[in-house]
């Protein structure tokens, strides 16, 4: 019998620890074979761009750290609903695209959970224009 991993701060703070060391395939050891990810950007509000499939999210991850190398998330919160199957991980993430400006921008993801793994990651970001 298999025990589904739970949901803690600790795990959220491992996950993101992947996040900022750049780690494609650990990042993907959380998530389920058939996850997804909403992005902050896309071409409709109420779903942005939709990413399905660990290969897919993994792409897309490679691709973010070739084009901003030291993208980092700081300043995380953490908070699991009582039931253990969402999170919240609010964050702001720094990075030097090779071809913009830096990025300053506070968000948030919204995580979704079945037997212990990502099924879904929901991201939200805000930042000041001038």
């Amino acid at each position: 019998m298999s025990t589904k991993r739970r949901i803690t701060l600790e795990l959220l703070e491992a996950i993101q620890d992947a996040f900022n060391r750049h780690d494609v395939e650990g990042i993907l050891a959380y998530f389920a074979e058939d996850c997804e990810w909403l992005m902050a950007r896309g071409p409709d509000p109420w779903e942005a761009r939709r990413i399905k499939g660990k290969a897919d999210i993994g792409a897309v991850l490679a691709a973010r750290y070739a084009v901003i190398p030291d993208m980092r998330w700081v300043d995380m919160q953490h908070f699991i609903s009582e039931d253990e199957t969402r999170a919240c991980s609010e964050w702001t993430v720094k990075g030097t695209p090779k071809d913009g400006p830096p990025i300053d921008w506070m968000g948030c993801d919204i995580w979704t959970f079945k037997d212990g793994m990502v099924t879904k990651k929901d991201t939200y970001w805000k930042f000041i224009e001038t």
